[in-house]
């Protein structure tokens, strides 16, 4: 996927994103949100894994959870992984957002998120995001990731006691006393 700095993009086999959730609010006070919209920051980013067309009651069976956030203004892919141990924010979204970066405490390598080979994971950040009216804050490792801008792992999820459905894929939380959704 090639994303360009007026928003326009270019994909090979894949649907636009614009048939993405929009936010909703439920009435029970409940908030879903979906993928932010505005402008994506100007990076590139590979295609992780595609959508193949299959039978309505398993479309969401094995795909991953991705949506977009708003970091500093600028709109971000954002990746909600269960199988990754740690939250991650790519080097490249740190660097054109301007983020202070902290040294790790213990750091580490890592192989898997990239074609480079194994990379050396000596940075972390805070990062201040928002989906929708859900705004928060998550300590990430810095790495040269390709696949988004921010991949939220168990972490992220066990902080904030995070249920997956995986029929659905929406992602359900408590968050200063009142229930966040989120929707692919």
């Amino acid at each position: 996927m090639v994303i360009r700095d007026n928003g326009e993009f270019e994909s090979e086999d894949e649907s636009d994103c614009d048939d993405m959730l929009p936010l909703e609010d439920t009435s029970m006070g409940d908030e879903e949100f979906g993928a932010d919209q505005g402008e994506m920051i100007g990076l590139v980013a590979r295609r992780a894994l595609s959508l193949q067309a299959k039978e309505e009651q398993e479309v969401q069976r094995e795909n991953i959870f991705h949506t977009r956030c708003h970091v500093k203004d600028k709109v971000c892919s954002v990746i909600v992984d269960g199988g990754s141990c740690t939250n991650v924010a790519s080097t490249s979204m740190v660097e054109k957002l301007g983020l202070t970066t902290l040294r790790h405490p213990r750091p580490y390598k890592l192989q898997w998120l990239n074609d480079s080979g194994e990379v050396k994971v000596t940075k972390q950040v805070v990062v201040p995001f928002q989906i929708g009216k859900y705004e928060d804050e998550v300590l990430c490792d810095v790495v040269p990731m390709q696949a988004g801008h921010l991949l939220f792992g168990r972490p992220w999820q066990y902080d904030r006691r995070v249920q997956h459905d995986g029929f659905t894929n929406k992602y359900s939380f408590m968050f200063n006393q009142r229930t966040i959704t989120l929707v692919p």
